[in-house]
């Protein structure tokens, strides 16, 4: 059975720069894929090549078996792929039912409203729905852009940095909000250097150092692997 997204082969050259160099990820549904490393080592760039933001010099990118990889963004959206971004891009003066409600429209959903109602209470900030977004404190915002990107429909979840300004308390509610997604068949994708909650709740990891993926596999068999202690989690 193939993965729901296949990354393979992809490199990206600025001039003589290489920012991803081969690189090959997939992401299966029901599970929660961890692609992490320092940072500078090409893991948004490579979100970026996946969701059609940056095109890639090689290789090819692949949902639910179409090879998407010179699709533009819109079309892979409506395939099945939605998006977080590292730095929020909520629309800071709708209210967060709004917010929500564009992304179901551009979908096509006939109940945007209810669907919007749907996802905000599914990530746990139904109670949000009337506040304006530009009020909202960080970690509420990110479930917001959760939900916006849930009420797409997609097949493939990706999360640029999700747990980052959150607190505790707030990463281990991720933790769960994600864990039940993929139990509910999504596949997830997420960038992250909160290495407890990548090692808590996910299936599979890649490790990207200098563009490259040096290691892949079960958390725990990852952690423990020479270049990947060498090259970001240190020697503890």
């Amino acid at each position: 059975m193939s993965a729901t997204l296949d990354v393979s082969g992809v490199s990206v050259h600025f001039g003589g720069v290489t920012a991803v160099d081969d690189a090959h990820v997939s992401a299966d549904a029901g599970s929660v894929t961890g692609l992490i490393g320092p940072n500078g080592a090409g893991k948004t760039t490579l979100f970026n090549v996946i969701t059609g933001v940056q095109p890639a010099s090689t290789g090819t990118v692949t949902l639910s078996g179409n090879d998407v990889s010179r699709l533009p963004t819109y079309k892979r959206a409506r395939l099945g792929m939605a998006r977080t971004f590292q730095r929020l891009e909520l629309f800071w003066t709708l209210s967060v039912l709004d917010n929500v409600m564009v992304a179901a429209e551009q979908a096509g959903d006939p109940s945007p409203a209810d669907t919007a109602r749907t996802v905000l209470e599914r990530v746990g900030v139904a109670h949000l729905a009337d506040e304006q977004a530009g009020s909202l404190p960080t970690g509420s915002a990110r479930l917001v852009e959760v939900a916006r990107a849930l009420a797409c429909e997609p097949k493939v979840l990706l999360l640029d940095e999700p747990a980052s300004g959150l607190d505790e308390a707030e990463t281990r509610q991720l933790g769960v909000l994600l864990r039940g997604l993929a139990a509910e068949g999504l596949a997830v994708l997420l960038v992250e250097h909160d290495m407890s909650l990548v090692m808590e709740i996910c299936d599979t990891v890649s490790v990207l150092d200098l563009g490259r993926i040096i290691a892949s596999g079960p958390p725990a068999e990852v952690r423990a692997h020479p270049l990947v202690i060498e090259a970001y989690l240190g020697a503890a």
